[in-house]
């Protein structure tokens, strides 16, 4: 209760902060029209003209993306005044119809007042206006960027499979390797390098030793000590444990390739061929030891705490090994994407900036991407392979979600490794570029959210110390779907999205859905969440107060108790949704012609629900029934453990629990054995043989029955002789216990002591009796005498078979019916 205060003020205070913060920046700078609408002139030439480069139209774009932001800002500009204005003329009342008239007066003040709000809705206007021109020039843009990423992915290369493009490879690719050579040479020798490496190379030499030493020896501790650390903790915290200290497995090496890179550029001598390969080696160490990181984690040769996924012992080390190669290919893909070759997919190659001056032609850049291209495939293929029967190795007889994920990964594997070494060699090298390495690097980034999603689970069960369920409760579950939602922008970036791409479709999603005259943003719907959780939290924490200080010192009963608290919680929820849709910016007004326009359906196809809601309702303020009383109804008899909106919840005596409809609580007849009070009347047959003295028997049954505890003595109990029944005398016990829930005992402990009573006073507790007629007495006779002859059959039956009793039945005449 006290978490849940203190997030609720948390909530106000950084709602309330972001307030005053926005109103501290003050109002948003005046816009520059004029030069607005010269950019925006030339912008639309240049498009039309469509002579304009990738890189110009990249950089023409994020310019008119910027004033786009400025104009959103320009659009609120005024709200207050506004505001102001808008209430000062509804102050003076509505205008008058046509034919009317109004004080002049008033009709001055009006028309002031509206001329006002004009002035200050005009640069509103204008603001809108331009940024509509904004929207309309970068949507016109990336359309003409996505029509030439088209054309880069379809474009047809000489095939590398020609051996007669393999020498012209091969030279440029020696040209390149010249023209390094050269250039180090000529920075270490001309331009004065080796004079500046000796003044620099005591730190060149101290970054080169501490890469060593972390790309050596440090890599091979790390790789060592998560299983030594986990070996030591508890039985919960050790996958949490060996998880983030194995992320040390990524950092340390990266660590030392970057002092690596660091110490090289630190002897000066490397200049413009070799400074981009430099510089993108790092992101390379990143996806080699990320990828690495991940396969290791996936799938361990020796788990630390469980298995992420089943797989055998020999296939768990081909899919080691296999995506550790892969993750290698990758890397080098990379730094030659990056730095080197064009024809690397939609995002590489498009501008020559960070790339080294030397330009390969299409013929050769083919011909040296398939030789990447084609062992990439090849393994990939063979993952592919192995992942796609994951599902056969599986325990259980319902299989992961990730298992199943990773099945079809791998089905889609073999697709994509077929098609990259079928497209590439028909020459269609930018766009195997543009789908095989995205999707191998896709692979890892579904290996990660696997493993983050564990990684969450095992946080759930150290946190709460291995209770049962906390590895698979809802809160992981909400988290991991969360990381996927979250992970939609990384997995769009593989695959050739840049972040303007992302900025932009942010922008979109942020402007919101209109839909029936309501706008959903992103921001309505978490001021929606914030404000329902608020005053969610706050309903909850005043139940909890009334339930636990106030009502408890009041008069009502327990059942009293729980109306008012449930009544509460209904009042708060009510009020809280109501808050939050209005801070969100949603128009009641406008829900109320949904509303309208769905009750004809709500009210046939929900009226059972409606029906049992109103009939809740009833229960709750008339409570004909409360939480801990005996009833009976539809049937079934129990105590009633909880009243919700809907139901019912009844626990009978066999502790079983019956749901039962509000409506039917209210509709039909219901016995509440204990609404009043807890006393009730128990009725106790007992019956004795004739010939027992009646009244002897009424005074032993009332000294029994006055002995019970729990009997009361006004009303006194009461014994009657109730029939003179076919087998005895039946009396009846009638008595009003003052607790009715142990009713069955007390009946159990006087019919123990009936028995008793009797037997030590001699009085006969009568049975049935049942007296038996042969009307054919002779034929038995005949039957046992002459069995052939008899007339109730043929059956055979020997003499030792007839009961000998029948020798003592009396002989009757032949006409006497008896």
């Amino acid at each position: 209760m006290i978490r849940r205060a203190a997030c609720a003020i948390l909530a106000v205070f950084l709602l309330w902060s972001s307030a005053a913060l926005a109103q501290w920046q003050g109002p948003p700078a005046p816009i520059d029209y004029a030069a607005w609408d010269r950019l925006a002139e030339r912008a639309e030439n240049d498009i039309e003209a469509g002579a304009i480069g990738i890189a110009d139209l990249t950089e023409l774009r994020a310019s008119v993306v910027e004033w786009r932001e400025r104009f959103a800002g320009g659009q609120n500009v005024n709200a207050s005044r506004i505001a102001t204005v808008r209430g000062q003329i509804e102050a003076l009342g509505p205008a008058p119809a046509e034919g009317e008239t109004e004080d002049e007066e008033i009709a001055a003040r009006r028309a002031t007042l509206n001329q006002q709000l004009s002035e200050l809705q005009a640069p509103r206007a204008t603001a809108n206006e331009a940024h509509s021109r904004a929207d309309a020039i970068v949507r016109t843009i990336d359309s003409l960027t996505a029509q030439r990423q088209a054309g880069e992915l379809t474009r047809v290369s000489p095939s590398p499979l020609n051996p007669a493009n393999w020498p012209k490879a091969g030279a440029q690719s020696v040209d390149l390797t010249r023209a390094i050579a050269a250039d180090i040479r000529d920075r270490a020798t001309v331009r004065g390098g080796w004079n500046n490496l000796q003044g620099n190379l005591p730190r060149a030499l101290a970054y080169l030793a501490a890469a060593l030493v972390l790309l050596t020896f440090g890599r091979r501790w790390i790789d060592s000590l998560p299983r030594r650390l986990s070996a030591q903790a508890s039985v919960h915290s050790r996958a949490v444990l060996g998880f983030v200290v194995s992320l040390g497995q990524i950092v340390i090496p990266l660590l030392g390739i970057v002092l690596a890179v660091a110490a090289l550029n630190a002897t000066g001598i490397f200049g413009d061929y070799t400074t981009p390969i430099l510089h993108a080696l790092p992101m390379a160490g990143l996806i080699l030891f990320g990828g690495r990181w991940i396969v290791r984690q996936a799938f361990p040769r020796v788990p630390i705490a469980y298995a992420t996924v089943n797989l055998p012992e020999d296939k768990r080390d081909a899919v080691r090994l296999t995506a550790i190669i892969l993750a290698a290919l990758t890397a080098v893909h990379h730094v030659s994407a990056t730095a080197i070759l064009p024809l690397s997919g939609l995002n590489n190659g498009t501008d020559m900036a960070g790339r080294v001056p030397y330009e390969f032609d299409e013929t050769a850049a083919g011909v040296l991407h398939f030789i990447l291209i084609v062992p990439a495939a090849l393994l990939l293929f063979r993952l592919g392979n192995i992942l796609r029967r994951l599902m056969r190795w599986d325990d259980g007889d319902q299989p992961p979600y990730r298992a199943r994920i990773l099945s079809l990964a791998g089905r889609f594997s073999r697709v994509v490794a077929v098609l990259s070494l079928v497209l590439g060699a028909a020459g269609l090298i930018t766009g195997v570029n543009a789908v095989l390495w995205p999707w191998i690097m896709s692979l890892a980034l579904i290996c990660l959210l696997i493993l983050l999603q564990d990684l969450t689970a095992d946080l759930f069960e150290m946190f709460t110390r291995g209770r049962e369920g906390a590895r698979e409760g809802l809160g992981p579950v909400l988290i991991g779907f969360a990381l996927i939602l979250l992970s939609a922008p990384l997995f769009a970036l593989i695959w050739g999205a840049r972040y303007s791409n992302l900025s932009e479709w942010w922008a979109r999603i942020a402007q919101g859905v209109s839909l029936g005259g309501i706008t959903l943003s992103p921001g309505a719907v978490l001021m929606f969440l914030i404000v329902f959780a608020i005053g969610y939290s706050g309903t909850r924490f005043v139940q909890g107060v009334f339930r636990s200080t106030i009502l408890p010192k009041t008069r009502l009963d327990a059942g009293g108790q729980n109306a008012m608290v449930s009544g509460i919680g209904y009042i708060g929820i009510f009020l809280a949704a109501v808050l939050a849709i209005t801070s969100a910016g949603i128009d009641l007004s406008s829900l109320a012609i949904v509303a309208g326009a769905l009750s004809v359906g709500i009210g046939f196809g929900m009226q059972n629900i409606v029906s049992n809601f109103v009939s809740g309702i009833i229960l709750l303020i008339e409570r004909p029934i409360s939480v801990g009383d005996w009833i009976s109804a539809g049937g079934q008899q129990g105590i009633v453990k909880s009243i919700s909106v809907r139901s019912t919840q009844v626990e009978t005596f066999d502790r079983t629990q019956v749901i039962v409809p509000n409506s039917d609580l209210i509709s039909q007849p219901v016995i509440n054995w204990t609404r009043v009070s807890q006393s009730g009347r128990i009725i106790i047959p007992v019956s004795v043989a004739y010939g027992s003295d009646s009244r002897k028997v009424a005074e032993i049954l009332r000294e029994i029955i006055e002995d019970q505890p729990t009997v009361t003595i006004d009303p006194p109990p009461v014994v009657v002789l109730r029939a003179l029944g076919p087998d005895g005398l039946n009396f009846e016990i009638r008595a009003i216990l003052s607790d009715i829930g142990g009713g069955v005992g007390v009946t159990s402990e006087v019919l123990h002591r009936v028995v008793e009573r009797f037997a030590e006073e001699g009085i006969e507790i009568p049975f049935a009796q049942r007296d038996i007629w042969l009307r054919n007495p002779e034929q038995l006779i005949e039957a046992r005498v002459n069995p052939a002859a008899s007339p109730m059959g043929t059956r055979s039956h020997t003499p030792e078979k007839i009961d000998p009793r029948l020798d003592d039945l009396p002989v009757l005449d032949g006409d006497d019916d008896e």
